[in-house]
C-alpha cells in the first residue's frame, strides 16, 4: 500500500546488531544458505507497510507534525468537510427551501475564509499573542467553528442571512487551523524535498479517510436528527482544535511588548515584500495561473445535480442514506487515487501528469451526462450501480489531478515566508473554486434549472465538460519538472535567515514534561 523501500529510522540499532557475535544458529543458517529475511510473510508485510511508512515519517519529520495532519486534515477538513457538504445541502433544500442556483452562490461564499488565508498566515507568522504564534490561533479556530455550529443547530428557524453567516463561520474555523499545518508542510517540503510527495500522500490519505467517515454517517444523522440538528455534530471537531491549542508545545518569546511590535512590523513588511518578489518569477506565477484557471473553468453544477438526484419525479429519488453512501464510496475511491499517485505517479514530471489527469477529468465528466439523459437505463445499467461507478471514477481522477498541484505549490514557497506564501497559493485555488461555484450558479440560473425543472440540466453539464477539456490548452503554464527539482532560487529572500526558526516549529508537550513559558 505504501512504499516499502525506506531508510531505517534507527541506524544505531543496525550498528549494534552488526557488532553482535554470530550464534550457532546463525552459523548453521549461513552454512546451509538459509536467509530468513528472504521468506517474509507477504500478507503480514503488506499489513505492516503503512505503519512502517508512518513510523518513517514520524522519525524523519516529527511525530507532532504527523499528529497535526491527522487532526486538521483528517478530522476537521476530512470529516467536517464531507459531513458539512451533505448536511448543508439538505439544510438549504429542505429547511430553507432555496433554489439550487442560489445555493451555488451561497456555497461560493463558504470560500471567503479560504480566500483570506494569506491574512491568517500573516497573523500567525508575524503577530504573536502573549508570546505565542500558533497556540492562540488554534484556540481561535476552535471557538469560531464550535460557536457557529452550535448557533445554527440550536437557533430554530434562522433567517437565511444568519444561517449563511453561521455556515461561513464553520468553514472559517477550518481555514484558520489549516494555515498552521500548511506552513509546516511547506517548510518540511523545502527541507526534505524527497518527502514532499509523501507528505501530500499523508494529507490526501487523512482527508480521504476522514471524508469516508463523514460521508458514511451523514445520511444516517440527517434521517434521524434532521439537517439542522445534524449540523450540531460539527461542533465536536472544533472542540478538538481548542484542546490542540492548549497542548501544542511552543516556545514563548521573551521580548517585551514594544520590541515584539517592532519585530512584527518588520516581519510583516518583509513578508509582503517577499510575496511580491516571489510571485514575479515566471516559474511561480505561471503554474499559479494554471491552478486558478483549471478550477475556475470547471464550473460547478453540483447543486443542480443534487436536487435532481433527490427529486421523486424527474430524478432517481435517492434516499438520504444512499446519498451519504454514494459520497462515502467516493471517499474510498479517493483513497485509491492517493495510493495510485503515491505508488506509481509521484515521480513523473508535473506537466505530463497534470495533462493526462486533466484529459481524463474532462472525459469522465461525460458520465454525468449519460446519467442525466438516463442512457444508463437504455443500456440496462441500474441507477444505483451507475451513480456509484460514476462517483468512483470521478474521485480517483480528481485526486490524481489534485495531488501534483499540491506538491508543486509546496515547492514554490521560499524559505522564511513559506507559511504565508503557501497560504497565498491556496488563496488563489480558493478563488478558483469560488469562481467555479458562482459561474456554475449563473449557468444554472441562465438555463432555468430550479427545484423542480431539470430539462436543461444536461446542457449545463455539457458546458462544464467542454470547459474542462479546453483547459488542456493552458498546460504550457505548468513547469516540465518533477518533485525533486528546485523550482525557485534558494536565496529569493535576502533576509530570510532573520526569521526565528524556533518559533515556526510545533511540538506536542510530552505527558511528563511541563510547558515552557
Amino acid at each position: 500500500m505504501f512504499p516499502s523501500e525506506m531508510q531505517d529510522p534507527n541506524p544505531k540499532y543496525l550498528e549494534d546488531e552488526a557488532e553482535k557475535p554470530l550464534t550457532k544458529t546463525d552459523l548453521e543458517d549461513q552454512t546451509h544458505g538459509i536467509d530468513h529475511s528472504e521468506k517474509p510473510n507477504v500478507f503480514f508485510s503488506s499489513f505492516l507497510e503503512p505503519f512502517q511508512w508512518l513510523h518513517m515519517l514520524c522519525s524523519r519529520l516529527n511525530p507532532t507534525f504527523v499528529l497535526g495532519v491527522v487532526l486538521v486534515y483528517g478530522i476537521n477538513q476530512g470529516f467536517s468537510g464531507s459531513f458539512f457538504k451533505v448536511v448543508s445541502d439538505y439544510y438549504w433544500k429542505d429547511v430553507q427551501k432555496v433554489q439550487p442556483s442560489a445555493v451555488q452562490l451561497f456555497i461560493g461564499l463558504y470560500y471567503i475564509p479560504w480566500v483570506m488565508k494569506p491574512i491568517w498566515g500573516l497573523m500567525t507568522d508575524v503577530f504573536p499573542i502573549k508570546g505565542y504564534r500558533r497556540r492562540p490561533y488554534f484556540v481561535l479556530a476552535g471557538v469560531v467553528g464550535m460557536v457557529s455550529a452550535s448557533m445554527v443547530a440550536a437557533g430554530g428557524q434562522l433567517a437565511v442571512v444568519v444561517a449563511l453567516v453561521c455556515l461561513i463561520g464553520i468553514t472559517a474555523g477550518v481555514a484558520i487551523a489549516d494555515v498552521t499545518i500548511d506552513a509546516c508542510i511547506a517548510r518540511n517540503s523545502i527541507e526534505f524535498k524527497s518527502l514532499a510527495a509523501d507528505m501530500q500522500s499523508l494529507c490526501g490519505f487523512c482527508s480521504s479517510a476522514g471524508a469516508l467517515m463523514g460521508y458514511s454517517t451523514s445520511g444516517f444523522f440527517v434521517h434521524h436528527l434532521g439537517p439542522q440538528g445534524s449540523l450540531g455534530i460539527l461542533a465536536i471537531p472544533p472542540a478538538a482544535l481548542i484542546v490542540l491549542g492548549f497542548v501544542i508545545y511552543e516556545l514563548r518569546t521573551n521580548d517585551d511588548i514594544h520590541v515584539e511590535k517592532k519585530k512584527s512590523k518588520e516581519k510583516l513588511k518583509e513578508a509582503v515584500h517577499g510575496m511580491y518578489k516571489t510571485i514575479q518569477f515566471p516559474q511561480v506565477w505561471k503554474p499559479s495561473l494554471y491552478m486558478y484557471l483549471s478550477l475556475a473553468l470547471s464550473i460547478s453544477t453540483h447543486e443542480g445535480q443534487f436536487y435532481w438526484y433527490t427529486d421523486p419525479e424527474a430524478g432517481p429519488a435517492f434516499s438520504q442514506e444512499f446519498v451519504g453512501v454514494i459520497y462515502a464510496i467516493g471517499a474510498m475511491a479517493s483513497i485509491v487515487g492517493v495510493i495510485i499517485y503515491h505508488k506509481t505517479l509521484k515521480d513523473y514530471p508535473f506537466r505530463t501528469l497534470i495533462f493526462f489527469a486533466q484529459l481524463l477529468y474532462g472525459l469522465s465528466g461525460m458520465l454525468d451526462l449519460v446519467f442525466i439523459m438516463r442512457w444508463n437505463l437504455a443500456l440496462g445499467i441500474p441507477d444505483y450501480f451507475f451513480v456509484v461507478l460514476e462517483e468512483c471514477v470521478a474521485r480517483v481522477i480528481s485526486r490524481i489531478r489534485w495531488m501534483p498541484m499540491m506538491v508543486l505549490s509546496s515547492q514554490l514557497c521560499p524559505l522564511g515566508i513559506e507559511g504565508t506564501f503557501f497560504a497565498l497559493l491556496m488563496c488563489i485555488d480558493s478563488l478558483g473554486s469560488l469562481t467555479s461555484k458562482w459561474s456554475g450558479g449563473m449557468i444554472l440560473h441562465l438555463f432555468h434549472v430550479t427545484r423542480t425543472d431539470f430539462k436543461n440540466l444536461w446542457v449545463t453539464v455539457l458546458i462544464r465538460n467542454l470547459l474542462r477539456i479546453l483547459t488542456l490548452g493552458l498546460i504550457f503554464l505548468v513547469p516540465n519538472a518533477d518533485s525533486s527539482e528546485v523550482l525557485i532560487p534558494p536565496n529569493v529572500l535576502a533576509r530570510s535567515n532573520d526569521y526565528d526558526m524556533v518559533d515556526d516549529s510545533l511540538q506536542m508537550v510530552p505527558l511528563n514534561q511541563k510547558t515552557q513559558v
